[in-house]
């Protein structure tokens, strides 16, 4: 179940494709991590996917990572007397605190902390962005816009505000029994929606407590601002592409994209490319000439991993978009241009042991055409400095711990094997060589490299390299 390619693919799972026969069929094709959305998925459900992933999981002897991805504070309008209203561009349209079903002129928001917030020249978005309205002036319980996009609007739809940072927690209550859920039946990661600050992750991060990888998601105008601290607490990044290109303004949408994309390769933190990516497969089996260039960018840009939404969850096709968006990567994994773009943005490693010995293990292993570098690793960490180095020669983490082995299904470029720690140096190299051949990743008499730590099963120490031949 070797992948011929570095980059990793995120299938969402729903009515498509959560029997057992299909979540085989979908990794075999090419899934490496499947996200499960909580907006849609009770607990049950929650439990009964879980056991059928690590069921094939068993089955194919393949680690294989679980996403569960939080739906997070929903904004959203009160009724309408005739369930809609249409609105033009310069009409006057009221927000206000009254449970009254609207009209043309306004309608019930039923958010407090919006109020308290919005001020006069801040933006509302509304049905996806479809509409725009202005705020012309702001009062404790009534907000007057004037309507710059008009159109129909109706019941409870979804509002954005993209100048405005709410004082909500990113976590609902839902979210935390969501939370409490998907970390006891023991999924991965765990994403979080809506993230403004730093200590949206942070609250997440203690109530996870170790037992989940944090996924903070950047849909939001206000966490670009704060990117870096948000990276300093998260675990891994995840572009949101559907809210932040209803946030943002479309034009902008790719080069923040490319931003924070190079921010989480730059610490070494997995980041995905999510939202729209074959779109059109929902319906078609193939997809647009312009997906496929959408697909490639993300490859090209380094991304750790590019995801499915809607094309597996809910399309006519989703073990052919998993085939698809495989074609795609590794025909540009091949590309002759796809190595410099990759090598041009490498930053220069950390200032610390694992670091260094990440960097020259690639820098050795490339001059040398070695077969493939093996590193043990028990927290995972030694395996995304690995994987931040983005080499050309194969990566194997070997890992004792179930947990980390799936984590790292995640991560660019590395291919985790489930092993016993080494017992000396003599095991080690023995594991590492015959794991190496085993996995098709060598043949006799090639050699590789491997890094580990001393002593041999300390967490955080890798301070060694040896070049080993293949017996």
């Amino acid at each position: 179940m070797r992948r011929n390619r570095n980059v990793k693919i995120v299938a969402t799972l729903g009515p498509a494709s959560s029997s057992p026969e299909m979540l085989e069929k979908l990794f075999r094709a090419g899934v490496d991590v499947f996200r499960i959305n909580m907006s849609h998925t009770q607990h049950d459900l929650l439990r009964q996917l879980h056991h059928d992933i690590r069921a094939v999981e068993a089955r194919l002897k393949r680690p294989i990572g679980i996403l569960a991805d939080l739906q997070g504070p929903k904004i959203r309008i009160g009724t309408f007397a005739a369930k809609e209203a249409k609105i033009n561009p310069d009409d006057i349209f009221v927000f206000d605190t009254d449970k009254t079903p609207g009209d043309a002129t306004r309608v019930y928001l039923p958010h407090p902390e919006i109020f308290a917030s919005a001020q006069v020249g801040d933006n509302l978005l509304l049905n996806d962005g479809r509409l725009r309205v202005e705020i012309i002036k702001a009062e404790p319980a009534k907000l007057t816009t004037k309507v710059i996009f008009g159109g129909v609007i109706s019941d409870r739809k979804g509002v954005n505000l993209p100048d405005t940072v709410i004082p909500i927690p990113a976590l609902t209550e839902k979210d935390r029994a969501d939370l409490e859920a998907a970390a006891s039946v023991g999924v991965d990661w765990i994403a979080l929606s809506f993230v403004q600050r730093a200590d949206d992750v942070a609250e997440a991060r203690k109530l996870i407590a170790g037992r989940a990888g944090v996924m903070a998601k950047i849909e939001k105008p206000a966490a670009l601002t704060v990117l870096d601290e948000i990276l300093e607490i998260a675990d891994g990044l995840m572009v949101a592409r559907g809210d932040l290109g209803v946030e943002l303004p479309l034009e902008t949408v790719p080069a923040k994209q490319k931003q924070i994309t190079r921010a989480a390769r730059r610490v070494g933190k997995p980041v995905i490319v999510a939202t729209q990516m074959l779109e059109s497969m929902i319906v078609e089996p193939v997809p647009t000439r312009a997906e496929v260039s959408d697909v490639a960018t993300a490859v090209y840009e380094g991304a750790d991993a590019i995801m499915l939404s809607a094309e597996s969850a809910t399309g006519a096709w989703p073990d052919k978009a998993v085939a698809t968006m495989d074609r795609i990567a590794q025909a540009v994994e091949r590309d002759q241009l796809y190595r410099g773009i990759i090598t041009a943005q490498r930053t220069e490693p950390q200032a610390t042991s694992a670091d260094a010995i990440s960097s020259a293990a690639r820098s050795i292993s490339e001059t040398l055409k070695l077969a493939a570098i093996v590193c043990y690793t028990g927290s995972g960490s030694t395996g995304l400095r690995m994987s931040r180095e983005r080499p050309d020669t194969p990566i194997i983490a070997l890992t004792p711990i179930a947990t980390t082995a799936r984590r790292l299904a995640l991560a660019w470029g590395l291919h985790c094997v489930l092993t016993e720690d080494a017992h000396d140096l003599d095991d080690m190299v023995t594991r590492a060589t015959g794991i190496a051949q085993r996995e098709g990743f060598a043949d006799a008499g090639q050699r590789i490299i491997i890094t580990a730590g001393l002593p041999l099963g300390t967490p955080g120490a890798t301070n060694m390299l040896r070049i080993a031949y293949v017996s």
